[in-house]
């Protein structure tokens, strides 16, 4: 299935806690480019989130750059994945996630693109993906087992290991429109 190209800007509005998110994408020569800034209430303080996917062509993530403050704190992280699918935070390897092909930041909707855009599903397929998946505030990196089965082509059904699973609605870039209980989107 053939998918629409990508490249633009969006806002994404949440819907348990007041928040907002401004996502951007660039497909360039080596690849996509996912850029985001989170502003939302979480915990109890303030939380500031900017980050950067660079993904090779194929979707694959490279490289993620997260600077967060949360309440008074301030901090940044960096994330590298090799070709042998090696990750690396501020060059010391972590083994838990080696050989996933996907970051999910827990905190967007946006990363959810990366494995639909990776491995495109026809309406009645699924797939099992792992996941390096980055925790906030904590920004502790741990594995996650997620699985996409796609309704039709604008409804993906989600779940992950956590227990946790709804209903995804996307457009025809697979880019959430809605991701129930959590985002919307609004521009």
């Amino acid at each position: 299935m053939t998918k629409a190209p990508l490249a633009g800007t969006l806002l994404w509005r949440r819907l348990d806690v007041p928040g907002l998110e401004h996502f951007r994408l660039v497909e360039g020569p080596d690849g996509p480019r996912l850029a985001g800034t989170i502003l939302l209430a979480h915990e109890g303080a303030p939380l500031h989130v900017e980050y950067e996917i660079q993904c090779a062509a194929d979707w694959r993530t490279r490289r993620v750059t997260i600077l967060m403050a949360h309440g008074g704190a301030a901090r940044q992280v960096e994330l590298e994945v090799d070709q042998e699918g090696r990750w690396r935070r501020g060059g010391e390897e972590l083994p838990a996630v080696a050989g996933c092909l996907d970051v999910d930041l827990s905190l967007t909707p946006a990363t959810n693109l990366l494995p639909l855009r990776r491995l495109p599903l026809a309406p009645g397929e699924s797939r099992e993906v792992t996941v390096a998946w980055v925790l906030f505030p904590s920004l502790e990196v741990k594995p996650l087992a997620q699985t996409y089965a796609r309704l039709d082509a604008r409804r993906l059904r989600y779940e992950s290991a956590t227990g946790f699973a709804t209903e995804i609605e996307v457009d025809d870039s697979d880019l959430v429109v809605r991701y129930p209980p959590f985002w919307e989107r609004v521009g």
